[in-house]
């Protein structure tokens, strides 16, 4: 081999020594880098996502409208969203047109967007756009950097692949438009379209939405409420481009510009302050609160009961609610005339304040009185003089009517002879017949249910007095009132109020109430009532469909002379059913069974109500009794097998003939000359029996059948 043979071999194995060398190198070098690389994106730790969920608590209706929103612990406005469902489509079309063209094709980093953005450093030597998609602005917004550098980008670049990874594309749209800034403490598109144009996004014109995709570029910059021209030029930029890239078409865009961009920022809604507030009370640690309020009928009662208080007066407060009869779910609530108003109380809720109910306790005397069969509502009772030891009632005009109808006495609210119907029922049968229905009652310390109960002489909340008044219109039974939607919640157990017969007969007395003045008559069955001293007016009444109650006073208590509830809670009671804007629906028909009859056509002893005190026999003759069956007995009828039960033989001892026998209040015919008569059972269960006398005297017994 020659000299330069040897040479250029040995040449050779030098170049592929250095060749080795440097690939070895590079390698050592790539692996370097992309151990260093991944203990970077390794330091840099799993999303912040919790952080970044969290969000204002929202108050809802029924129909998911906004009533109240929370705003975040650090002042912050931030509603969730669905883009889907909350965000209108036009605006949508904007955004990413404007922001990222192919959010839906790229897997969080748009190359194209990004070797535009390189170019423009290149050629410029400044950033000029960063060539982020949402994804990566999602990753900004969670990890949010003051200043724009290459490490920064690269975190982003990180992050978005992460997010997509973790996320779907909904999910990444949606967390956007929750994080998204719009200057202040504003922060999505919900709390922006609410501040800045007072409604949710759900329909937004062009020219709104352009100011949206426009905002958060530079959210300080743009506020609207500080600085309206910057953000009207951002938003025609937004629409220009939008013409070039033929999303939006020239005229569009035109008619978009030419609408103003004004300084301005809306509060946020704020409808039932005291139902969200005791909602957020309740329910703990829940973003999304509904509630079974309608947020149109909540707005009108919210103006009605301001308006009214206004005109009487500067300490009147007014609470109102209105309640749906088939479901007992509250669609109103209203606890003051004004929640801001410190004079009125106004962050007092008066739906839940104890006050004396005055006269609205009686159709639940008359309801029971109906119940025991010893009075119809055509039946004759006397308003006069009279005196209980002594407790001796008066009309609230100081005038005595004289013999009326038991109908006519309840819809003139006659206190005598309510009084005298109560102390037939009995006061603490009353008392524990609305406790029943789940209606609190409280009476003053250390005392009994006494007849003073009839006319206002215990406490009671408008709550529980509208909760009671529903069970008319269902026919005697009553739902628990309800308020917030919990998704765990059971079926609520109706509850007895009165038999249905009593409590249709009550219904049909009260729907001939003459109304205030102005009012149709026979639309609305309602009751007033007026506490002692002037303190308390009420009105609560019903049709087929809702019950209203409305309390008017002052809430520290204090007397307001000539405060009377015909004509200051029955007006508003009227305008309440007026405004809901929807058809009064008739009350039920009458339950089988019912009896329908003039006076004259009614049995004898119900022609008349005879106080106890006329019921006390003289000479030979004995009390009337039922001797069989015993009160509180279980009778065997039969029908375990499903054979109908077998008739019940009711005997009696004393008494005036004729006597009339009744079952559970229904009047089923008259005893013999033998004393006795055969009853079919109504069903199994609990049976009230009563016969009543010629003279007015009767008895009852409640058995169970078996």
């Amino acid at each position: 081999m020659t000299a330069s043979g040897t040479t250029a071999m040995t040449t050779r194995r030098r170049g592929f020594r250095r060749v080795k060398l440097a690939a070895v190198f590079m390698a050592v070098i790539a692996v370097v880098t992309t151990a260093a690389a991944a203990g970077w994106i390794v330091s840099l730790g799993p999303l912040p996502l919790a952080e970044a969920r969290e969000v204002s608590t929202t108050v809802l209706d029924r129909n998911g409208k906004l009533l109240r929103a929370f705003a975040m612990a650090d002042g912050r406005w931030r509603l969730p969203v669905d883009a889907r469902t909350d965000v209108d489509p036009g605006y949508l079309n904007l955004l990413l047109g404007y922001e990222d063209q192919r959010f839906y094709s790229h897997a969080g980093v748009d190359p194209f967007a990004l070797g535009r953005a390189a170019l423009q450093l290149l050629t410029r030597g400044h950033i000029v756009s960063g060539g982020s998609t949402i994804t990566m602005q999602l990753a900004r917004l969670i990890e949010p950097r003051r200043q724009r550098s290459i490490h920064a980008k690269l975190r982003q670049i990180v992050r978005a692949f992460q997010l997509e990874h973790e996320l779907s594309k909904d999910e990444i749209l949606n967390l956007y438009l929750t994080l998204a800034p719009f200057g202040g403490n504003l922060e999505g598109i919900r709390a922006a379209s609410i501040a800045y144009f007072g409604k949710e996004p759900k329909r937004l014109s062009l020219a709104e939405a352009a100011l949206l995709v426009a905002l958060p570029q530079s959210p300080e910059r743009r506020r609207l409420d500080r600085h309206p021209t910057a953000a009207r030029a951002a938003r025609d930029r937004v629409l220009e481009r939008m013409v070039e890239e033929s999303r939006i078409s020239a005229e569009d865009a035109a008619q978009a510009k030419a609408v103003p961009v004004m300084r301005m920022r809306n509060p946020f809604p704020m409808l039932a302050p005291h139902s969200t507030d005791r909602a957020l009370a309740t329910v703990k640690d829940a973003s999304v609160i509904r509630l079974t309020l309608e947020s149109g009928l909540q707005r009108t009662l919210e103006a009605l009961a301001r308006d009214r208080a206004a005109a009487l007066g500067a300490d009147i407060s007014i609470g109102i609610i209105a309640v749906d009869n088939a479901t007992g779910d509250v669609l109103a609530h209203v606890g003051s005339a004004d929640y801001f108003d410190e004079r009125r109380a106004g962050q007092v809720d008066m739906t839940q304040a104890v006050r004396s109910p005055g006269s609205t306790l009686k159709p639940f005397i008359y309801g029971l009185a109906f119940e025991d069969g010893f009075v119809h509502p055509d039946s004759l009772i006397d308003d006069r003089p009279v005196r209980f030891g002594s407790y001796a009632p008066e009309n609230f005009d100081m005038t005595f009517q004289g013999t009326v109808a038991v109908r006519r006495a309840l819809q003139l609210s006659l206190n005598v002879p309510a009084i005298e119907l109560l102390d037939r029922v009995g006061a603490s049968r009353l008392s524990s017949r609305l406790k029943q229905a789940g209606t609190g009652l409280v009476l003053p310390k250390d005392e009994v249910p006494g007849l003073a109960m009839g006319l206002g002489g215990v406490g009671v909340t408008l709550h529980d007095l509208v909760q009671a008044y529903s069970g008319i219109p269902r026919l005697g039974s009553v739902l628990p009132l309800r308020e917030i939607v919990r998704d765990s919640g059971g079926d609520r157990e109706p509850l007895r109020l009165m038999d249905a017969v009593a409590a249709w007969q009550v219904g049909n007395v009260l729907l001939g109430t003459p109304p205030p003045e102005n009012a149709v008559r026979n639309r609305i069955a309602f009751k007033t009532g007026t506490s002692y001293g002037y303190r308390d007016a009420w009105s609560v009444g019903f049709d087929g469909r809702m019950t209203v109650g409305v309390w008017v006073g002052r809430p520290d208590g204090a007397s307001v002379p000539g405060l009377i509830g015909r004509v200051a809670a029955a007006p508003v009671l009227f305008d309440a059913f007026a405004r809901a804007g929807k058809l009064l629906i008739p009350l039920q028909k009458a339950p089988r069974g019912t009896l329908i009859a003039s006076n004259a056509k009614l049995p004898l002893p119900l022609r008349r109500f005879r106080p106890v005190g006329e019921l006390i026999r003289i000479g030979n003759e004995h009390a009337l009794r039922i001797q069989f069956p015993l009160n509180g007995s279980r009778i065997d009828a039969g029908g375990g097998d499903g054979t109908k039960l077998s008739a019940l033989p009711v005997k009696v001892a004393g008494g005036v003939f004729p006597m009339t026998m009744l079952v559970n209040g229904k009047a089923v015919g008259e005893i013999e000359s033998r004393r006795q008569r055969m009853v079919e059972p109504p069903g199994p269960g609990f049976v009230r029996l009563t016969v009543m006398d010629a003279a007015g005297a009767a008895d009852t017994v409640t058995i169970r059948i078996q």
